[in-house]
Formats: structure tokens, sequence, C-alpha cells
């Protein structure tokens, strides 16, 4: 549990994301391994994530304002809109299916990946052009998809903001305070549920387990320091590409999670979403 929570903290520092793509994984299995009720295995780790990723953010958020990599504009005019699609994701969350999304994560995290590993780096120095239109619409898409997957939405939010002109470290630095808004009222949603659905899981309030959260806690926020330190301090260009290839791995390990039972059962349909969610992810994708 340790390795993980460090491996979480950096990169929720160095990328400006929550940990939640590292993190979620790990409490599932760990959750599973302990016998908790199936029923809310999900719902434990994703609310347990958003949990940790609140004060592992807010460390990474001030790390990053230390060196002016945080655009506090760009979180009051897009934040209100990243609110209510993680409102609306957090309400829908028990009655959605993860494996639509986990083709859609791996969709857009190749699509973003291949964007970041080939955009020009004068891209960078363009003046910041965001109108309010694409804020409400890919405000709403990031809080509604981050909800139901426990993340901090950097994933999709750093590569949004690259392409509307903001530099790498300033997309990090301002997608990393977006995170905190996330989590805050993802966490905050998820405790509520688990106290409304009468969940009684086991050393937890709601859907987050206390000992996995004072576990992570201590080490994610010292590792995330130490990861926005580095990411202020590598080569925009360097870090660009980074980011990239650590998009690949992610969109590799939704993938497999989404093939898994083909390749378990191989009488399985190849898809395990239905035609239309197929399609819309793939829309949606294209559109971002």
């Amino acid at each position: 549990m340790v390795p993980t929570a460090a491996i979480a903290g950096f990169f929720a520092g160095l990328f400006g994301i929550g940990g939640g793509l590292i993190t979620v994984p790990f409490l599932f299995f760990i959750f599973e391994s302990l016998n908790i009720d199936k029923t809310y295995l999900m719902h434990l780790s994703v609310g347990t994530s958003f949990a940790i990723i609140i004060p592992t953010s807010i460390v990474s958020v001030l790390t990053h304002k230390k060196h002016n990599s945080v655009d506090s504009s760009i979180i009051r005019s897009y934040g209100i809109f990243v609110i209510s699609g993680v409102l609306l994701g957090t309400i829908l969350a028990a009655n959605l299916k993860t494996e639509s999304l986990l083709l859609f994560f791996a969709i857009v995290a190749f699509l973003l990946g291949v964007f970041l590993q080939n955009i020009k780096e004068k891209t960078s120095k363009l003046k910041p052009n965001f109108s309010l239109a694409p804020k409400i619409v890919l405000g709403f898409i990031s809080g509604f998809i981050s909800a139901p997957m426990g993340i901090g939405g950097a994933v999709m939010n750093v590569p949004i903001l690259r392409y509307f002109g903001y530099s790498i470290n300033k997309a990090i630095g301002s997608a990393a305070a977006i995170g905190f808004i996330i989590a805050l009222f993802g966490g905050l949603g998820f405790f509520l549920t688990g106290t409304y659905l009468d969940a009684n899981l086991p050393l937890s309030i709601g859907f987050i387990n206390i000992p996995a959260f004072l576990i992570f806690i201590p080490i994610t926020m010292f590792m995330a320091r130490v990861g926005a330190n580095t990411s202020n301090n590598m080569d925009k260009s360097k870090l660009q590409r980074f980011f990239g290839i650590f998009l690949y791995v992610v969109g590799t390990l939704f993938l497999y999670r989404y093939l898994k039972p083909i390749l378990v059962s191989p009488n399985t349909p190849p898809f395990a979403c239905s035609p239309n969610a197929f399609l819309k992810s793939v829309v949606v994708s294209s559109v971002l």
C-alpha cells in the first residue's frame, strides 16, 4: 500500500492528477481481498480515492502556485461547469456501468497522448483563448466522467487547457486546482450516498474507508510536493512528451480492463457495452 501511495502522490504533483487512476484499481483489489460486500466495492474504492485526492491536491496546488503555475481565473470560470458535471455524475454513479467508461477513457487517453506527442511547442506561447461555450461543454464532460471513476480529471483537463493555449506547466497547475474541486464535491457525494444507502461497510463512513485514507494521506501529500517541484523544474517539451507517454499507459490499462472478460471467456461478445454507448464514446472522444 505504501509504494502505491508514493507513486500516486508523485504523479499527482508531476501531472496535476489526483492519483485516482492508480489508487482506485489498487483499493478495489485490496477491498476485494478483505471480502467486503461486492455490491459496493467500486463505490468504496472511488469514494476513498476522492477523499485521498482532497488533501493531496491541496499540497500539489500550493506547490504549483509557488511557481506561478496556477491560473485562478480559469479555475473560477471553468470550475463551475466542472462542478455541475461532478454532481450529476455522482448522483448517477450507482446506476452506471463502468464498461463503457473504461472504453471511453482508453480512447480519450490514446487520442490525447497522440495530441501531446505531436503538438508544436509554439502553441504553448499563444495567448490562452478559452471561450464560454467550450468551457460549459468540456467542463461538464470532465466533471461527469471523473465522478464515477474517482479521478481528479487532469487526464482530460491538462490536454484541454493545452489545446486552448495554456503552457504545459500552467495547464498542470490549473488542472490540479480543478482536481481539488472534483474531489471535494465527488467525495462529499459518495459520503452522502453511502450514508443514505446505509451501506455499513467496515471501518468506513459512507463510501470512504478510514484506514486506507489515513495510510495514504501522509505519503501522498509528501510525494505530491516532490512531484510538483519536479514538474516545474523539468524541460517543458520533455514534460509534455512524458505526459503523453503516461496517457498511453493509462489508455492501455483501461483497454485491458475493458477487454479482460473477452480474454477470459472467448464467447463473450466483443463489446461489453451497448452499440449506442460505444458510439457515444467514440463521438465524445472525437469532439475532445
